[in-house]
């Protein structure tokens, strides 16, 4: 990350901490099979080992996009959750889930972009892409 500007490790640090905060904080709700939660695995018919999978990836996820050195991974894994969270309410779920005003389909919004972002800052670190930006 030395590579980087100022600003630029100051974005850096405020997208990754966005993400890693939203993922960890939705875990509470699928390791304790909150009903909202339960819900949804059970409408896209992934309950309950897919709240658990993908409980386990958001987690490994949060932890790497706190890592200086592999942010760049935690932000790949981010944006598959989420990718597939978004195509699940656009899909099958809506985007309003049992009346939240579509505050989930929102956060899974942000931490994409937050990833996509973070993916862009540490493109160099990107190891099929380092050696096209390489000074």
């Amino acid at each position: 990350m030395s590579s980087l500007t100022k600003t630029q490790k100051i974005a850096s640090w405020i997208v990754r901490l966005t993400a890693a905060i939203i993922l960890l904080q939705t875990l509470f709700f699928k390791f304790t099979g909150a009903p909202e939660s339960v819900y949804i695995f059970t409408k896209v018919g992934l309950e309950p080992w897919g709240r658990y999978g993908s409980g386990v990836v958001e987690l490994v996820a949060a932890i790497l996009l706190l890592s200086s050195c592999h942010c760049w991974l935690g932000a790949v894994l981010a944006l598959g959750v989420m990718g597939g969270a978004i195509m699940s309410h656009l899909t099958i779920l809506g985007i309003v889930v049992q009346d939240d005003g579509g505050l989930l389909f929102a956060l899974a919004i942000t931490v994409a972009v937050c990833s996509l972002i973070t993916l862009v800052i540490h493109r160099r670190q990107f190891p099929f892409l380092a050696k096209y930006f390489s000074p």
